[in-house]
């Protein structure tokens, strides 16, 4: 089957666009001005620890939102308060989500708000520094997780490794890719690449896709350590 290149909004590097295809299941979010103006806040290597945590939530929300607009939807009839039926939907299944450790847990509290009583599971995965190859360190998953809809909370995604070995251990779990949304961020067209390779079904939704990675595998012009900006662990550059 041939693809098109997707081409992405915005992005300096047309070598960068090259780099991901459009197979159906990428979903960027509309690069409006306003996003962009959230993401240029967050950017800002100066911005406060505040307002970099209020319009990250911002930004979140939306994909989040996104994210389970994506879900399958089931037909569900309501009465409405004048005695007449509204055609309604549902989810087709119930939600849960899960976080990869320790940024993903920036998108929980946001996720509550949509649901509060969603079931929450944790994967903790740690990339080394010298090798930059990730290591699974710890997971708590619902027991019936296989029974869920999954959105798998990572916001970075550079070069795909710990994305990939989250959706192992939820594949391991019995979770099937095609139920699984990945709410993310920021995105490396190397990452997205490679996640496509291994999980052609799976979704993502990102709010924007990176020219590259850097030597140090950080993407460009990228956003530094998300997990100790959102909360508040950073060494501050001078």
């Amino acid at each position: 089957m041939n693809r098109a290149p997707y081409l992405l909004p915005g992005t300096q590097s047309r070598d960068a666009q090259q780099c991901v295809t459009a197979t159906g299941t990428i979903t960027l979010l509309p690069q409006t001005p306003q996003l962009r103006a959230l993401h240029t806040v967050i950017r800002d290597r100066h911005v406060d620890a505040a307002d970099f945590t209020r319009h990250s939530r911002r930004i979140i929300r939306l994909l989040l939102e996104t994210g389970i607009g994506l879900l399958p939807f089931e037909n569900y009839p309501v009465t409405t308060p004048i005695g007449r039926t509204y055609d309604g939907l549902r989810l087709a299944s119930g939600l849960c989500g899960v976080s990869v450790v320790r940024a993903g847990e920036s998108m929980e509290a946001e996720l509550r708000e949509l649901d509060p009583g969603v079931p929450i599971g944790k994967i903790l995965i740690q990339r080394d520094r010298r090798t930059k190859l990730p290591h699974l360190y710890f997971q708590s998953l619902p027991p019936d997780i296989a029974d869920h809809f999954v959105l798998l909370m990572e916001p970075m995604l550079g070069t795909g490794g710990s994305l990939l070995m989250a959706l192992g251990v939820l594949r391991e779990a019995g979770v099937d890719p095609a139920n699984v949304v990945v709410i993310n961020l920021l995105s490396s067209p190397q990452g997205l690449a490679a996640v496509q390779a291994a999980y052609p079904e799976l979704k993502i939704v990102t709010s924007a896709i990176e020219e590259g990675l850097n030597h140090d595998a950080f993407m460009i012009p990228g956003i530094g350590d998300f997990g100790d900006r959102y909360f508040g662990t950073e060494r501050r550059p001078r």
